[in-house]
């Protein structure tokens, strides 16, 4: 389970880096912690979640007001990590393609 995290954390920061989005290592706290310093600082709420890799969550948190946007992993120990930020957020609703339809 910790080689998959490494492995997990590396590969992100590996396409992170490579896509110039990430300036340093991922700055991590507990999930109380980041969210407070995300809602107070930023006045970002969470937008959406998922699962990355088999024990991490990923969220994304956006301001509206201002169009600033973080995504966020929780590790199984509940440690939060900031892995990307940026600005210029927007909602995009799309249809899915129709069933047999190329994408």
């Amino acid at each position: 389970m910790t080689q998959q995290m490494f492995a997990f954390s590396l590969g992100v920061g590996v396409l992170l880096a490579a896509a110039g989005i990430a300036q340093s290592a991922p700055q991590c706290d507990s999930r109380d912690a980041v969210t407070a310093l995300l809602a107070q600082r930023y006045g970002e709420t969470r937008r959406s979640i998922g699962i990355a890799g088999e024990a991490a969550v990923m969220e994304l948190y956006a301001a509206e007001a201002t169009g600033t946007w973080s995504i966020t992993l929780t590790l199984p120990d509940g440690r939060m990590c900031l892995i990307a930020s940026g600005s210029n957020y927007e909602t995009v609703t799309e249809d899915l393609p129709a069933r047999g339809d190329p994408a």
